[in-house]
């Protein structure tokens, strides 16, 4: 559902600590499986990530950001698009047969970078685009001119093969270091320029490893603080949750390298930098291991598959540095998804919203420049249809008090929950008496929301 965006109020005078540039560059950085609670600006004294609590310190932290679908490839396409992945096609991760079955981001569907071409903006994408492997799918006809990178869903971490000029290749090194090399070639190439650089990393997806010495040393000896749930095996959540921590550094590590390019380019004071993930996780947490579409792993071995959309599956990491124009050290609360990023990149960057695109997100750049919008969301719906090694359709509303999940087809894994009492989401309240009404309101909600978006689940 579309939202307003009148302005209420504008930034204080002198906020803005310098004029604009002639242009800005962008450069949007998405993680494939990073959690918000993996870095140290939203609170973890464990993790090793200075360069992304550096962009949080020059920039803008949300801490109410999360992803519309909790696996890869839907949430991808939502955030070039804007639109629910019912609504493109893609409801659940690609997978190698169904991408050589056609499947992928439907031709016709406008993505962010295709509008930044047409206004004169040089862009790449380097790293995981798990959006369809068939030549109509390629990620230089759908907006971006350089692609060095995979077509499917993952790569090794080490020694990968990737696509470099049309065509695939062993390459020596660690994938986070490759792409990042590439990434700040094409920078440099196209400093003269206004340029959109995509950097989506395939860290800290699993296998976590392996990475560079660099990056496993600072957690050889830690003893992770790890989620406290009854079965698990904390032996093995511990061993997890150091890999992990190594991936992530592993692409914090090339952060910083990224940023000294910058800076050694004098291009810092005029590139935007978002970062954020596709999706968040889980290590232990609920006793689950990954995502939306998690296993459960009580006891050491890995169970049957928990389709869910519990908090650490839907809510994501969200920084965003704009020099002169963010206030350092700005804290966000206001809710927003990656379905908003197709129409804050372009109000980012002053570019008018195409005609013939439909939005189900909005523009939240006026909160980046300090100012409040009048009619913003208070309430988050989100969807998965899990069709490998499991079956769910899950639909979801949540608001700051509570969140419902419905199981369509298996209505007994229904759920309610408290999250203003119970933000771990322990307690599943659906079949709770004294909640009914609040159950069916947010039903009612949920519903409308559904129409809305023509969701197919209500034709079956």
């Amino acid at each position: 559902m579309s939202l307003p965006v009148a302005v209420l109020s504008s930034p204080a005078a002198g906020e803005v600590a310098q004029s604009a540039p002639e242009h800005w560059n962008i450069i949007s950085i998405v993680t494939d499986d990073q959690a918000d609670w993996s870095i140290g600006a939203y609170g973890n004294r464990e993790a090793r990530t200075p360069n992304m609590d550096r962009l949080a310190r020059e920039g803008a932290l949300f801490t109410n950001a999360f992803t519309v679908t909790p696996v890869c490839s839907p949430s991808r396409a939502s955030f070039l698009t804007g639109r629910y992945g019912t609504q493109l096609g893609i409801t659940d991760w690609i997978t190698p047969q169904e991408a050589r079955d056609g499947l992928g981001l439907p031709v016709g569907v406008t993505t962010w970078p295709e509008v930044l071409q047409r206004h004169g903006y040089v862009t790449g994408l380097f790293g995981k685009w798990h959006l369809g492997e068939l030549p109509r799918f390629h990620p230089t006809r759908r907006g971006f001119h350089h692609f060095f990178g995979f077509l499917a869903g993952g790569s090794e971490p080490m020694n990968p093969i990737l696509e470099v000029e049309g065509k695939e290749k062993q390459l020596q090194g660690s994938l986070p270091d490759l792409l990042v090399d590439d990434a700040m070639t094409f920078i440099g190439d196209n400093r003269q320029k206004p340029f959109a650089v995509s950097l989506h990393f395939r860290a800290p997806h699993l296998p976590y490893g392996p990475v560079p010495d660099a990056d496993t040393a600072p957690f050889k000896d830690l003893e992770p603080t790890i989620p406290a749930f009854k079965g698990n095996d904390d032996r093995q959540v511990k061993q997890l949750t150091r890999e992990y921590y190594a991936s992530v550094h592993s692409v914090d590590r090339n952060l910083g390298r990224l940023l000294a390019h910058l800076e050694e380019l004098g291009l810092a004071g005029k590139t935007i930098i978002l970062f954020t993930s596709d999706h968040g996780y889980n290590i232990g947490h609920h006793g689950l291991h990954t995502k939306g579409n998690a296993w459960w792993m009580a006891g050491g071995v890995r169970g049957p598959r928990r389709p869910n959309m519990f908090e650490n599956s839907i809510r994501v990491p969200l920084l965003v540095r704009w020099p002169g124009t963010v206030k350092p050290g700005t804290v966000i609360n206001e809710v927003v998804s990656n379905l908003d990023t197709f129409a804050t990149v372009l109000g980012m960057l002053q570019l008018p919203m195409p005609k013939n695109v439909k939005q189900e997100g909005a523009d939240f750049s006026p909160l980046l420049r300090g100012q409040k919008i009048a009619g913003w969301r208070d309430t988050l719906f989100a969807q998965f249809d899990l069709h490998h090694t499991g079956l769910a359709y899950m639909r979801m509303i949540r608001t700051s008090e509570w969140k419902l999940v419905r199981h369509y087809f298996t209505s007994f894994l229904d759920e309610l929950y408290d999250l203003k009492n119970d933000p771990g989401e322990t307690n599943n309240l659906y079949q709770s008496a004294p909640q009914r009404a609040v159950r069916d309101g947010l039903q009612q909600r949920l519903t409308v929301w559904q129409r809305s978006i023509d969701d197919p689940i209500l034709r079956r």
